[in-house]
Parts: structure tokens; sequence; C-alpha cells
């Protein structure tokens, strides 16, 4: 009897192994049927927010579902970043993060309760993201040189802000002050929005600003004084880079972008990264990064994740000789 029934399992196994390996595109094909989930992991009114919303609009209309923007701040993004790790791998949970989160934090924290790397899939990038050097009106100062003059002169007297200890304003300011042999009180916020109101305020004397405050500057209440790019600001060309000022190789750009848990369906990963490229490249997405000072980077997951093994290779290395600790 039980020789009988052999050819039958048989039959029965390669079936299920058939279907099984057509879930995959099977899904792919019925994704999405309901509504997506950003989570933002810094608080809103920030860069990243901004761009999630920004891009979240068209490409709820392309996908044809709405795409829901959440914000989960804290712990240098790492709260937003765990939600979506242990969040289902269906394609239906995103991550909109500075690179930091992958590059840096890793570099912060001793112990995270997941480990960015292998728990996140890069999706695309969205957009390289420039830190403005800006001072408060009253600080007696009207371009760089005269800037690294006077911080020079007055060692501990001035105070940054920035969205947390690691964060790209900081790490830039870092850099600046190992660059000059300058110092000057760092004070952590939970966000840019928070740190940005207290630099208009005049509680703080500077910051490098990932571009929030860049309409405080054209309304003259903010100074804007360098970029920390490679290169200028298209939105600025008048303004030099700290490296033009002779910090040689200073670069402090990130790159903010999407991810998704590990395990989602590479054909959903496809779909997202060639839909919100193609979104990038619209002329009215591209002007709202650009008025937060950001230039729009479509490229793939792979180079995506090889830009943020370049940049945890640097950071890594300037929070190690500055001996940076997390909140």
């Amino acid at each position: 009897m039980k020789t009988s029934f052999q050819p039958q399992r048989r039959v029965l196994l390669a079936m299920a192994l058939a279907a099984s390996a057509l879930l995959p595109a099977a899904h792919a094909q019925t994704w999405p049927s309901k509504p997506l989930r950003v989570i933002v992991n810094f608080p809103p009114g920030g860069a990243a927010d901004q761009l999630a919303r920004a891009i979240g609009v068209p490409l709820a209309e392309v996908l044809g579902q709405p795409v829901v923007v959440e914000n989960r701040g804290g712990a240098n993004g790492n709260i937003g970043g765990e939600a979506v790790a242990k969040a289902p791998a269906d394609g239906y949970t995103l991550l909109m993060s500075s690179g930091g989160m992958v590059s840096v934090n890793p570099h912060l924290y001793p112990k995270m309760a997941f480990d960015p790397i292998k728990d996140l899939v890069p999706v695309a990038a969205a957009a390289r993201v420039l830190v403005f050097l800006e001072v408060k009106p009253t600080l007696p100062v009207n371009n760089i040189k005269e800037f690294l003059a006077y911080i020079k002169a007055n060692p501990g007297k001035l105070s940054f802000g920035s969205p947390g200890n690691g964060s790209s304003p900081h790490l830039a300011t870092e850099m600046m002050k190992v660059q000059t042999n300058t110092f000057a009180v760092h004070v952590p916020y939970r966000g840019a929005a928070p740190a940005m109101q207290d630099l208009l305020g005049g509680q703080l004397d500077f910051m490098f600003d990932p571009g929030i405050g860049l309409q405080h500057v054209k309304a003259g209440k903010l100074k804007l004084l360098a970029v920390g790019s490679s290169k200028r600001s298209p939105l600025f060309p008048d303004v030099p880079t700290l490296d033009e000022a002779g910090l040689k190789g200073f670069d402090a750009d990130t790159w903010f972008g999407f991810y998704a848990p590990a395990g989602t369906p590479p054909e959903v990963v496809s779909r997202l990264n060639r839909e919100i490229n193609k979104i990038l490249g619209t002329q009215a997405v591209k002007d709202r990064i650009l008025a937060i000072g950001g230039i729009p980077a479509p490229m793939s997951p792979s180079d995506f994740n090889m830009r943020a093994s370049i940049d945890g290779a640097r950071f890594g290395a300037l929070i190690r000789a500055r001996n940076i600790k997390a909140d």
C-alpha cells in the first residue's frame, strides 16, 4: 500500500514546490494592495521628514495606494530604524532615514537592538543633503574667514546646536574643530528643527544646518557663511565651501534615502527603486529638494549601499578620534 501512494506524493510535492516558487512573483503582481507606511526616524520638520513627504505624495499616485508618513524620532534614528527592521518584510513598511543611521550609529552605540546592515535593505537614495554653516545675525562676523578667526580667538565661548550626538551637523562641526584647532560648546537636540529655533532665537551662536534654515537665510534672519560640501550649492553659488576657505578635503555631505526590512521581495524593492528614481527626476520634486539645499540622488540599491559603506569608514574614524559617544 505504501508504494502505491509514492508516485502521487511525488506529484503533490512537485506541485507544492512549484507553487512556492511562484509566490514571490505573485506577491509582486498583487503588490501594493493596501496603504504603505513610511516611518521617518527623526521628528517633523527636519530634512528626512520633508523628503519623505515630498516623495510620498507622487509615490502614492503612481502606486495607486496611500503613502502614510509616520515620525518616530529618538536615539539618533535608532527608534524608527528598529521599528522598520522588525516590521513584516512585505513591502508595506519603509524607512526614510539619513544614511547616518547605517553608517554612523554602529560606531556610536556599543549595543543596538537591531543590525542596520543585516536587518534592513537599501531601497532608493533620495538626496545628497548638504550642511550649511549659519550664524545668528548678531555674531560680529560677515564671512567664513572672519568666523574662523573669531572662534579661534574665543575658545569655548561660542555654542552650536545639532540634531544630536553623531548627527551629520554635529560631525561637520567636529571636522571643522579638528582642522582649525578650535573649541565650541555642543548643545544636542532631538532633531534639527528645535535646534534651528534656538539659533533663530539667539540661544545658539552657529549651526551646520541640513537645509531647513535656508528660508531664514533668504529672509535675513541668519547669516550663511559657508557650505560643508565638496562643491558649492547650486542654490547659493556665491557661498564658498569650507574646502575653499582652507579646510582641505572638507566634506560633510550625507545621503538620505529609503530602506525596507530585510527579506522584502526583490521585485518590490526594484519597483520602488524604479518609481522613486523617476519621481526624483520630476521638476516639482527637484524643486522641493533644492529648496532645502539638497541635491536629488537617484541611484541603484547597491550604489546606495556602497555610499553608506564609504561614509561609515570616514565618519567612524572621526568618531573614534574625537571619542564621540551617543546621547
